[in-house]
């Protein structure tokens, strides 16, 4: 305790801020702090945490009351508000006294619906903060004398830490010895460029390291860095008030899907605004109503029509969605990026570690020696020295493991100096003194690079590319290994020339699973294109063993400042939609196949694990950061993947579509409702003058409520094809759904009251011209009609084929049974005064069911009808669903007997400028043209790794209807 208390008293300088650690020499840093260059034990690490606290933001505790009332305002609930407040202060007229009944019906539905979603979003919230304590950053900092990986929430004033490339800086620090970093702090000091930091320098918590590696003293940590400090500032004076915060948190969903979802809402309301005036207009004026009847017809339109549950489904819908995505392996950072995942048609996936297994093998007896006197394993020992001996990339581990012992590596000589590997550079360098006291400097990397820095490169470049194409053809990497003397024995020096050692041939195997869920993700319609640094061939080679086609390209080429001349006549966006994949690409390169993607209307997903990677991945529609991505890569993705593997990102592909499918089916449902609401009860009320109880249409909406909620948990079948908002598809139906129930209801109606129908065939009582007792009977039996088919509409909007054909979720199932059982007993039996219903018995209410599921085959067909009506199709592809241009004569056989320029777009898998793959302007097929095209590649592709002999191939495309010479890539380099 003593020591604990003369720690407390030493740092308490330090906690003040009475001490400027950023400016004082680095001595008396160490000195202030009470900690050494060996960093600190695990007991002094408690001690201080306890003293500064954790290292992360504090966090204010929301209101959890103020949270809940929040749910109660938002622009569908204030409707429902003035819904309310109609009934207790508009309705007090006409000899009537206020409508209580209603206005506590209003009440009890705001606060059930408020008391779900608080329930659900608090669920929802928890198992996200979960997910992203498992995206909680990390850092390699010195305790008890070793280097450990901890969470830098722990890190406090002292700790000796690792900075490396791609990491984001876990706290505000002194830099030590070591190589200068690159250090982007844009987003803390609004430099534009990277700033060089050195020996003594301060860095800031949230900065990015771009290039270098080096170690640093922890100076400030939390809410005393000089991040933590602006976010305090901020907070202090910009705070959001708690109650605006939960209301906007209530409406979270309603943003996120942006204006589509915004404008389903603004429907709804204009729908109810239209309804109600158009009853104002008729009622009063030329009908005569008596004041209180009127004003119940306009509540049974404002509590009826409004989709009050549509924020809590589907944030909820998408928050249980993200939960299931991160149970496969992807954690969702942005709950958006998972409507944009069920849209995306192109995927560009890192070939290294994603389509391979990024665990390298060499083959000894394969290594190329270019310097005389140098033996294989030889090669192999300089190549392990320019290695890491620990946090190993795969390479080093490659490298390394070909030794019998790792300890070899560094075993006889004294490390001066070690460049780690930057993607400017691309390679790394040992300056070391070997057992004779000579220094020199052995570096592993980028051939390329490697051979730029020979003193002898004009001799030997033409046998160095000779033997690096020698092993691309066989889908080898080449990895460049020289040596130099340092005659002056300084770490600085450049040292005598350089001299090119040997080539080391790199094999990375494809994943077992990733030609298969190529083909999968082709037949989802999403075009897989491979991103890869290496060379042309390689890819082409791994393309091929994938299965996924080589009409690849190297990106220097279409968008390098030197474009190749066989393709400058060619537009640059097609061959990039067109191809399969791409070599030698760099990090701009990436950014601009995204942006290019863009602009041709896809929506493209983009994979990366590098700093480099960054702004790519914040350019695509959805960000994808590998397994074991850098945090910057983290940082600027949408989903972050704690799984290797392509197979990952399809499963979450379907899943997404899967989660937007049941969004979807919502909102269609939703529209359909409303309409029916507006349309069907405004018609019995200005044809006929009925005046349907407002306290039963609350009743309808608390149990549709109930079912509808369990629609986030439904079984649902994900869209074959990318699905997306369609605004034109889900108004459409909803209005034509809506209509057919309207009317249903409307002539349902009319052969109860203006006809003897259903006594005569089925001996119940007559309806028809009824007294006012009676009157109550039809209201009972208008409510079990509405309430049963309305609910049974959701398992038409569901279903992507006829509705009792795909078995829907059990919560679903049985929460509809139940509500409509609760809405039968209700008319059979209910007897309220108060709302102007009488039961009906068990005879109508049988028939109200026969009449339901009679009218209920239909709407199957509706749906059939309305789908393909807005797909464009000829009533023919109903019928025959083979798909426009699987047909050869669409594929090339026109194309090569035209001018040049058109031979030389289908030399290179593209369709000419006036070609129209779809005539019948199918959007189905029109979502999947890259796909399919992709597909045929690949079946090419896998039949030439199937079949070695020519003709054979030739014959087996011939029998499958394929067009080998225009698919075929003819681009080498």
């Amino acid at each position: 305790m003593a020591m604990a208390s003369r720690q407390e008293g030493s740092l308490d300088a330090v906690l003040k801020e009475a001490v400027d650690l950023e400016h004082i020499p680095i001595d008396e840093v160490f000195e202030n702090l009470r900690c050494s260059h060996e960093g600190l034990t695990s007991e002094q690490a408690q001690q201080r945490l306890q003293i500064f606290g954790p290292n992360k933001l504090e966090e204010k505790e929301e209101s959890k009351f103020l949270k809940f009332l929040g749910f109660m305002w938002n622009p569908l609930s204030w409707v429902m508000e003035a819904a309310a407040i109609m009934a207790i202060a508009l309705a007090n007229g006409g000899g009537k006294p206020s409508d209580w009944q209603d206005f506590v019906g209003i009440i009890t539905l705001l606060l059930i619906n408020s008391t779900i979603s608080f329930i659900e979003e608090n669920n929802a919230g928890n198992a996200a903060a979960a997910l992203m304590a498992r995206l909680a950053p990390k850092a390699k900092v010195l305790r008890d004398g070793r280097w450990t990986e901890e969470e830098a929430a722990v890190l406090v004033p002292g700790d000796i830490i690792s900075i490396k490339l791609g990491d984001i800086i876990p706290a505000d620090a002194r830099l030590l010895d070591g190589d200068p970093l690159k250090i982007d702090q844009s987003a803390l000091t609004g430099e534009s460029l990277p700033a060089t930091k050195g020996l003594g320098d301060g860095v800031y918590s949230g900065s990015t390291v771009k290039q270098g590696e080096i170690e640093a003293v922890v100076i400030a940590t939390g809410v005393h860095t000089f991040f933590g400090k602006a976010a305090h500032l901020v907070d202090s004076t910009n705070q959001v008030g708690h109650f605006q915060q939960a209301s906007l948190t209530s409406l979270g969903c309603f943003h996120r899907s942006g204006t589509v979802l915004t404008a389903i809402g603004n429907f709804c309301i204009c729908s109810i605004a239209v309804g109600m005036f158009i009853e104002i207009i008729v009622m009063y004026p030329i009908q005569h109503r008596a004041y209180r009847p009127g004003i119940d017809n306009l509540l049974v339109l404002l509590i009826g029509d409004i989709p009050i549950a549509m924020p809590t489904v589907l944030s909820v819908t998408m928050a249980i969605g993200s939960h299931r995505l991160s149970q496969q392996g992807a954690i969702t950072k942005r709950m958006t990026a998972i409507e944009e995942m069920a849209g995306m048609d192109v995927l560009c996936s890192d070939k290294t570690g994603t389509l391979t297994l990024n665990k390298l093998s060499v083959d000894k007896n394969l290594i190329e020696v270019f310097e005389k006197g140098v033996t294989q394993d030889q090669v192999i020992l300089m190549a392990a020295r320019a290695s890491r001996i620990e946090n190993q990339d795969a390479i080093d581990t490659a490298i390394v493991g070909m030794l019998g012992d790792p300890k070899e590596a560094r075993a006889g000589i004294q490390e001066v100096h070690f460049l780690p590997f930057n993607p400017t550079d691309k390679r790394t360098a040992l300056t070391y003194i070997d057992g004779d006291g000579k220094m020199c400097r052995v570096s592993k990397g980028a051939p390329e690079q490697i051979l730029n820095l020979a003193h002898n490169k004009s001799e030997i470049a033409q046998k160095v590319h000779t033997v690096i194409d020698k092993f691309a053809e066989r889908g080898l990497r080449s990895l460049g290994v020289a040596y130099q003397d340092v005659p002056d024995g300084r770490k600085e020096s450049p040292g005598s020339p350089w001299h090119f050692v040997a080539l080391l041939p790199l094999f990375d195997p494809p994943r077992h699973d990733s030609a298969e869920t190529i083909q999968r993700a082709l037949n989802l319609g999403v075009n897989v294109k491979m991103i890869t640094g290496d060379q042309l061939a390689i890819g082409k080679e791994t393309g091929r063993r994938l299965g996924m086609g080589t009409n690849m390209y190297p990106s220097s080429a279409l968008l390098g400042q030197n474009k190749d001349e066989s393709i400058a006549d060619l537009p640059v966006d097609d061959l990039i939609e067109k191809a399969d994949g791409f070599a030698g690409v760099f990090p701009e390169h990436k950014y601009e196949i995204v942006k290019r993607l863009q602009a041709r209307k896809h929506i493209c997903g983009m994979t990366g694990d590098g700093v480099n990677d960054a702004p790519a991945l914040k350019k695509a529609d959805i960000g994808i950061a590998v397994a074991d991505a850098t945090d910057a890569a983290r940082s600027a993705s949408d989903i972050v993947l704690t799984e290797p593997g392509l197979s990952v990102i399809i499963s979450a592909v379907l899943t997404s579509r899967a989660i937007f499918q049941r969004m979807k089916n919502y909102t269609i449902y939703a529209v359909s409702i409303t309409i029916r609401i507006v349309l069907g009860f405004m018609l019995l009320a200005l044809i006929w003058e009925f005046d349907f109880p407002p306290f039963m249409v609350l009743i309808i909406a608390i149990l549709n409520d109930g079912t509808i909620m369990t629609i986030s948990k439904d079984r649902v079948k994900p869209s074959p094809l990318p699905d997306s908002w369609k605004l034109a598809e889900i108004f459409t139906t909803g209005v034509v759904l809506g209509g057919y129930l309207a009317m249903m209801t409307v002539i349902f109606f009319w052969a109860a009251y203006k006809t003897n129908f259903f006594p005569r065939v089925f001996h119940v009582k007559s309806l028809e011209k009824t007294t006012q007792d009676d009157f109550k009977m039809l209201a009972s039996a208008v409510y079990l009609q509405v309430s049963t088919i309305s609910q049974a509409l959701i398992f038409v909007t569901r279903s992507r084929s006829w509705s009792f054909v795909e078995r829907p979720g059990f919560l679903l199932v049985f929460a509809f049974f139940v509500a409509q059982l609760i809405a039968t007993l209700i008319a059979v039996y209910a007897d309220w005064g108060f709302t102007s219903i009488k039961g009906i018995g068990w005879g109508w209410a049988g028939i109200v069911w026969l009449y339901n599921i009679v009218f209920y085959f239909p709407l199957d067909i509706i749906k059939f009808f309305i789908r393909y009506a807005l797909s464009g199709k000829a009533w023919g592809l109903v019928i025959d669903q083979r798909i426009a241009f699987t047909r050869k004569k669409h594929f090339g056989k026109e194309e090569r007997e035209l001018k040049w320029a058109h031979a030389q777009r289908t030399l290179h898998g593209l369709q000419p400028p006036d070609a129209k793959l779809f005539p019948e302007k199918a959007a189905y097929n029109e979502l999947s043209q890259m796909a399919e095209e992709a597909k045929r590649r690949a079946e090419i592709a896998r039949l030439r790794e199937l079949h070695t002999l020519k003709g054979h191939v030739e014959s087996v495309v011939k029998l499958k209807g394929l067009d080998i010479d225009t698919i075929q890539q003819s681009y080498t380099v």
